[in-house]
C-alpha cells in the first residue's frame, strides 16, 4: 500500500499508468466490434473444437472468434519482427544497421512496419479463405472482401500504433502488454467453467482441481525463478593508474548470462511450425481431389493427436531454444569486446580461450532453459491428460508472456520511483 500512494503521488508516473490503463481498455473495447457477415455461433464452436486454432484465438484475446476487426492482433508484427532479426544475420547492410545504435534500430523498426502491412493483408486472407471453407462465412464479392481486409489490416496497424504509445509514454512494453491483456481476457471464463465443475460433486474432479491449483502456483514460482536466473562470471578490467610511476590495478565486476538467453521466442517459433500444418490440411479439405483430402484428413487428425503433437512441440522448442540463443548471444563477439575494453576472466586468456569457455557456459545454461521451456510448453497437454480437466487451455506460452510482462512492467515502475526518490533527496 505504501509503494501505491507513492505511484499516485507523483503526477507523471501516474499518469503514464492511467494512460497505459486506458489504451490497453480501448484495445479490448475493439476487440469486441466484430466485421458483419459471420455466424459468431458456427465461429466460436469452430475455434473450440480445434486445438491449434483455439491456441490462435487465445492469445489475440478472443477477437478471432468475436471476428472483430483488430481479430489478427499483433501477430503480423511479430512476425515480421522475427523475419528481420533472421536476416540479420545473413545481410550486411541489416547487420550494420543492428550495431549502429539507437538510429540503426530506428531505421530496422521503419522497415518492420512497413512489412506488416502486407503480412497482416495475407495473413487475414488466409485466415478468411479458411473460415469460408469451413462455411463460417459467406461467399463475398471481390468489393466486400477488399473492404473487409482492409479493415483487418488497419486493426492490425492501429494495434501496433496503440502498443508504440504506451511503449514511449506510458510504461512497460506496449505490445507484451497488448498480448498479455489478450490472454488475460480469457482467463475469466475459463475459471468460471472449471469452477462449475465444482457443482458436480465429484469428489475425484475436487481433488484434481486442488492439485492443479497447487501446481500452478508451483509452475509460476519456477517459472520466475528460472526467468530471472543467471550466471555471474567474474570480469577484471585493467586500469592505469600514473603516479610517480606507472601502475596497473583492476576494476572487478561480473557477466551475466541469463539462464533463459532466448526468452519465449523458442515457444513461439515452435508454435507457428506446430500450427502451419494444421491450417494448410483445413486449406485441402475441401480439395477435389479425394487423395488430397484424404491426405489432408489425416494431416489434421495426426496433430489433433495430443501424445504426437505434445512429442514434436518439445521436440521443436528444444532445438529453437539452442537456435535462438545462437542468434542473440555469440561468444566471440563478447570475448572480443572485453579484450578491447582491457577485460579478462581470471584464470582465462583474453581471446579464443575465453570465448571457448563462454560456449561452454552458454551450452550448459541453455541445456537447461531449453529443457525448462519444453516441459511448461507441453504441461497443459499433460495436466489434461492426467486430471481430465478441459477447461483450462492457456498454455505454457501464456504463462511465461504473462509473468515476463508483469516482470519487467514492475522493474520499470520501481526504477521510476527511484529516480524520483533521488530527486526528492
Amino acid at each position: 500500500m505504501d509503494k501505491l500512494t507513492k505511484i499516485w503521488s507523483y503526477k507523471d508516473l501516474r499518469n503514464k499508468i492511467l494512460l497505459t490503463l486506458g489504451l490497453l481498455l480501448i484495445t479490448r473495447i475493439f476487440a469486441h466490434i466484430p466485421l458483419p457477415g459471420v455466424n459468431l455461433e458456427a465461429l466460436k464452436s469452430f475455434f473450440d473444437k480445434n486445438q491449434i486454432f483455439g491456441l490462435l484465438n487465445m492469445f489475440s484475446g478472443g477477437s478471432m472468434s468475436n471476428f472483430s476487426i483488430i481479430m489478427m492482433g499483433v501477430g503480423p508484427y511479430i512476425t515480421s519482427s522475427i523475419i528481420f532479426q533472421l536476416l540479420g544475420m545473413v545481410i550486411p547492410k541489416l547487420e550494420e544497421l543492428q550495431k549502429e545504435g539507437e538510429s540503426g534500430q530506428q531505421t530496422i523498426t521503419q522497415y518492420t512496419r512497413l512489412l506488416t502491412v502486407p503480412l497482416a493483408f495475407m495473413q487475414g486472407y488466409a485466415m478468411l479463405v479458411l473460415l469460408k471453407n469451413q462455411n463460417i462465412i459467406p461467399a463475398w464479392n471481390v468489393g466486400q472482401l477488399l473492404v473487409t481486409l482492409l479493415v483487418i489490416t488497419a486493426g492490425t496497424i492501429l494495434l501496433m500504433w496503440i502498443g508504440e504509445i504506451i511503449t514511449e509514454k506510458g510504461v512497460g512494453n506496449g505490445l507484451s502488454l497488448i498480448i498479455t491483456i489478450g490472454i488475460l481476457a480469457g482467463l475469466p471464463t475459463q475459471f468460471r467453467n472449471t469452477l462449475s465443475l465444482l457443482n458436480t460433486g465429484s469428489t475425484t474432479q475436487i481433488i484434481a482441481l486442488l492439485g492443479f491449483a497447487a501446481l500452478a502456483l508451483a509452475v509460476i514460482v519456477a517459472i520466475i525463478y528460472i526467468n530471472e536466473g543467471q550466471r555471474n562470471l567474474p570480469v577484471t578490467y585493467a586500469r592505469k593508474a600514473r603516479m610517480g610511476e606507472t601502475m596497473m590495478s583492476g576494476v572487478d565486476t561480473v557477466l551475466p548470462i541469463r539462464v533463459n538467453a532466448a526468452g519465449v521466442i523458442p515457444i513461439i517459433f515452435g508454435m507457428s511450425i506446430m500450427i502451419f500444418p494444421g491450417v494448410i490440411a483445413k486449406f485441402f479439405q475441401s480439395a477435389k481431389s479425394v487423395v488430397i483430402a484424404n491426405a489432408a484428413t489425416s494431416v489434421e487428425r495426426f496433430f489433433n493427436n495430443q501424445l504426437y503433437y505434445g512429442i514434436i512441440y518439445f521436440i521443436l522448442i528444444f532445438a529453437f531454444t539452442y537456435f535462438y540463443t545462437s542468434v542473440v548471444f555469440h561468444p566471440d563477439r563478447v570475448a572480443e569486446n572485453l579484450q578491447k575494453q582491457g577485460g579478462f576472466i581470471p584464470g582465462l586468456r583474453p581471446g579464443n580461450e575465453t570465448a571457448n569457455y563462454l560456449q561452454k557456459i552458454i551450452s550448459r545454461l541453455t541445456f537447461v532453459g531449453g529443457l525448462f521451456l519444453a516441459v511448461i510448453a507441453i504441461l497443459p497437454f499433460i495436466l489434461q491428460s492426467s486430471t481430465k480437466v478441459k477447461t483450462i487451455s492457456i498454455g505454457g506460452t501464456g504463462i511465461l508472456i504473462i509473468i515476463s510482462v508483469i516482470l519487467e512492467t514492475y522493474r520499470q515502475i520501481n526504477s521510476q520511483l527511484s529516480v524520483h526518490t533521488y530527486d526528492h533527496y
